[in-house]
């Protein structure tokens, strides 16, 4: 088997959370990289769970409706000690997959310390790192939006992990 060309596209990278989910659409051509959108999600105390999952569903929807999306990349949800929370994190996981799943996109998923490892060179960059892994790589300052860089690394990570398959492999 021979490695496949290097990922061509847009990525819809995705960072999940109750209540700051980072959304990212991310081109990649020819080994440039050119942030199309990113926004944080942030849902007031107010909000029920429920109500949070619907408004992340659909900003997912909204993406997805708006952008030539080619591959979805999701953050794997880290260790967590509370059950509740892990409930939690799981819910905004699936909420945020059931729109690409519904529409057939192919959804990738990456652990924490290989996105960091990805973009930043170090498994266990800090925040401020990867914000400026990201500024370097896309020249986009998303200052000090970290679910947004989060959601921008999860994309890079896929485009720099994920490659085409080769002739005879298909």
């Amino acid at each position: 088997m021979t490695l496949g060309e290097p990922f061509s596209g847009c990525v819809l990278g995705i960072d999940p959370s109750l209540r700051g989910t980072g959304l990212a659409v991310v081109d990649f051509v020819s080994g440039s990289v050119r942030v199309r959108f990113s926004q944080t999600l942030k849902m007031h105390r107010s909000l029920s769970m429920v109500q949070c999952l619907g408004v992340l569903a659909r900003a997912v929807n909204d993406c997805l409706d708006q952008f030539s999306i080619r591959h979805v990349a999701v953050e794997e949800s880290i260790y967590v000690q509370n059950f509740r929370t892990a409930q939690i994190l799981g819910a905004a996981r699936g909420a945020a997959m059931a729109p690409c799943a519904m529409r057939d996109y192919p959804i990738f998923e990456y652990s924490p310390l290989r996105i960091k490892q990805a973009v930043a060179g170090y498994g266990r960059a800090s925040k401020q790192q990867i914000l400026a892994s990201i500024r370097a790589l896309s020249g986009t300052d998303l200052d000090k939006a970290y679910d947004e860089a989060d959601a921008v690394a999860v994309a890079v990570c896929h485009a720099h992990t994920w490659r085409e398959p080769a002739i005879e492999d298909v």
